[in-house]
């Protein structure tokens, strides 16, 4: 069975093209397009129908990339969320990674290059390009440079971020409760301005915490 996206861009032009060449992935189609977040939160609603990834544009009318990444993080937290965008400044890849983006790649990616992100942020959770990755890594270092305190127990929790056990199996691992565990999490994120699992398992590994 294909993995279900859904493209919110609000040029539609763009959004029908990207429809085309996905629908030709072996692996992967669009399940349909919408302009901007405000429409995608009506389809959700109107549709009933809630897509595996969605494929984002950053700079739209009415609701933006950044306003619908943290929308779909907060309620709807399992979708994989790639924001696809004509920018690569820092201040763009790391509010869309801490507002809860998985993945990141430009628009003049090619269609294999695409179908490659596509297939990774579905098999590993997350896809980062290589100079995405060095902003991202840039910018968590500089965080550690400023002299964030992480406890002893963070750092075990930290450890066990990039494994696959879930949160009530880390908990016992650590011999605590799962809203201990919760509360980690919750610290790290707003110490390192991070909203996912997969940011803390990145600043995890790049750390040496892992």
């Amino acid at each position: 069975m294909k993995k279900t996206i859904v493209v919110v861009d609000d040029h539609i032009l763009i959004a029908k093209a990207l429809q085309g060449i996905i629908n030709n992935f072996a692996a992967f189609e669009v399940i349909y397009v919408c302009e901007n977040g405000k429409d995608m939160i009506g389809n959700f609603e109107s549709n009933c129908i809630i897509p595996d990834i969605v494929l984002l544009d950053i700079s739209m009318p009415i609701m933006d990339g950044y306003e619908t990444v943290s929308w779909l993080k907060e309620h709807y937290p399992d979708i994989k969320v790639m924001a696809l965008s004509m920018q690569d400044e820092e201040k763009s890849v790391i509010k869309m990674v801490s507002n809860g983006a998985t993945g990141y790649l430009l628009k003049n990616a090619h269609p294999v290059e695409l179908e490659n992100a596509l297939t990774k942020l579905d098999s590993n959770g997350f896809f980062y390009p290589d100079w995405a990755s060095k902003i991202i890594f840039s910018s968590l270092n500089k965080n550690k440079e400023n002299e964030i305190k992480i406890s002893e127990r963070e750092k075990e929790f930290l450890k066990y971020t990039v494994t696959e056990l879930n949160y009530k199996e880390i908990a016992d691992k650590m011999f605590c409760s799962p809203r201990t565990v919760e509360s980690y999490r919750d610290q790290l994120c707003e110490k390192l301005e991070l909203k996912t699992r997969v940011g803390l398992a990145v600043f995890a590994i790049k750390n040496g915490f892992a």
